[in-house]
């Protein structure tokens, strides 16, 4: 071998050594659930803590809810074991859900409900008064631990009544006896066991209800009931000093069921067929407080809300009125009723309760040491900006968008993945912890045909 070889060979030798020794050492820094302890981690809340999605609680949703994802995460440091009232794999599809058949050429999803391999078991009928009654779904019983409490449709105004066990078959499957005889309270039952660490979106259905009813058939939880109730549960949740996390109430006129069918599109697919047509009329609130009850008809604008569910197939049918048959929706006698539509007043009146109901999350937070998730900002920057994370787009937009499922109001797998990483970054910066973050990329959004 030629001696310039030989010294060619000694140079990358000597260089490769070199580099090997200058290899920067990567540090893992050591597991740690900082001053909390996630041994026995429970989840309070209403649909979205229980994994509900597409109009439906069933299986797959509930193994993909947030709480659910954060638990597998907080497993890698050591977290315990993290236990869900799940149907059983025989009646995996819950309550029925929705899935998407297909799209039309217009762009329209088509959907159809999913009713084999249910959970139901009959339904019974509950006295709610002396004059009024509730006919309640019942589902199959669950027997066994418990660490996801979310039960669908619970407000932070019911979670304290000793009978709501008995007007909601969610909560009433999990409770060992029977409606109509059940008496214990959401809040009791939830704190029956010992636990060391909590989460809590309790709030939400305090403004959901009385908006996706288009502020017609429900109510606004009074602002100062919410903070007395508010404080009640957090209260009882942090009696043996457990820690915890709380997260803040979205902005329910953001979503998409509120924001996929517009007066504008309606308006324009109008003027195709009836160049003549100059406005709808939405039957509205006269003013933004919660003790007026006037409505009135009147042309609508962009700042009304139409709810998904709408049919527009009505408009510009043919309605009897004392003035002859008029095309509902296009005369201020033919108005589009109120449960189809959130008109401005009451947008105005319901961001301005669920600001109120954060401002109280967030000081009874802070008063307890807790930390704070705050979704109202995280979704509506969504809406504002999109997120991109884990090499993926997502956007609040019905179907494309990823986070929002079929119902338009609950979240996808994807979006919950989302949800329990704002949990863990918070979590993590209160307490000091290093829980890892779940990989969006790995959860699903919105099923396509």
């Amino acid at each position: 071998m030629k001696m310039n070889q030989l010294k060619n060979i000694f140079l990358l030798t000597a260089g490769v050594m070199g580099l090997a020794a200058c290899k920067p050492e990567i540090n893992t820094p050591a597991a740690t659930q900082g001053s909390a302890d996630f041994s026995r981690y429970i989840s309070v809340g209403n649909s979205l803590t229980s994994g509900f999605a597409d109009g439906g609680l069933y299986r797959e949703g509930q193994l993909n809810s947030f709480p659910a994802i954060i638990a597998q995460q907080m497993q890698k440091i050591g977290g315990g074991a993290f236990v869900q009232p799940l149907f059983s794999e025989a009646q995996a599809n819950g309550s029925g859900y929705l899935m998407l058949k297909s799209i039309s050429a217009d762009g329209t999803p088509v959907t159809a409900n999913v009713t084999d391999n249910v959970a139901i078991r009959g339904q019974i009928t509950v006295p709610t008064s002396a004059t009024t009654t509730l006919k309640v779904t019942l589902y199959t019983k669950y027997a066994g631990d418990i660490n996801n409490y979310g039960v669908p449709g619970i407000k932070l105004l019911t979670s304290t009544l000793p009978s709501y066990g008995n007007l909601n078959g969610y909560f009433e499957r999990m409770l060992p006896g029977n409606a109509p005889s059940n008496n214990t309270s959401y809040l009791d039952f939830v704190t029956s066991k010992p636990f060391t660490f909590f989460s809590n979106w309790l709030g939400n259905n305090d403004a959901l209800g009385y908006a996706t009813s288009g502020g017609v058939g429900d109510v606004l939880t009074d602002k100062g009931t919410f903070s007395a109730l508010y404080n009640q549960v957090i209260n009882k949740l942090t009696l043996a000093g457990q820690k915890g996390a709380v997260a803040t109430i979205p902005d329910v006129t953001a979503i998409p069921y509120f924001n996929t069918v517009t007066i504008n599109a309606i308006l324009a697919s109008v003027k195709k067929a009836s160049p003549a047509a100059q406005a709808l009329f939405v039957n509205a609130k006269v003013n933004a407080d919660a003790v007026g009850t006037t409505y009135a008809a009147r042309p609508a604008t962009s700042a009304d809300l139409v709810v998904l569910t709408f049919p527009t197939s009505k408009i510009g049918q043919p309605v009897a009125t004392p003035y002859g048959n008029l095309p509902y929706g296009l005369t201020q006698y033919t108005p589009i009723e109120n449960q189809y539509v959130l008109d401005a007043n009451e947008v105005a009146m319901t961001q301005d309760y669920v600001i109120s109901y954060n401002n109280t999350i967030k000081s009874v937070a802070s008063s307890k040491g807790l930390a704070v998730v705050d979704i109202y900002a995280v979704l509506n920057n969504i809406k504002k900006n999109g997120l991109t994370v884990d090499g993926i787009n997502l956007t609040s937009d019905f179907i494309s968008g990823g986070i929002f499922s079929l119902d338009g109001i609950h979240l996808t797998p994807r979006g919950y993945a989302v949800v329990a990483n704002e949990f863990i970054k918070a979590i993590n910066a209160q307490y000091g912890s290093n829980i890892p973050l779940a990989n969006v990329a790995a959860y699903r959004g919105v099923k396509l045909p």
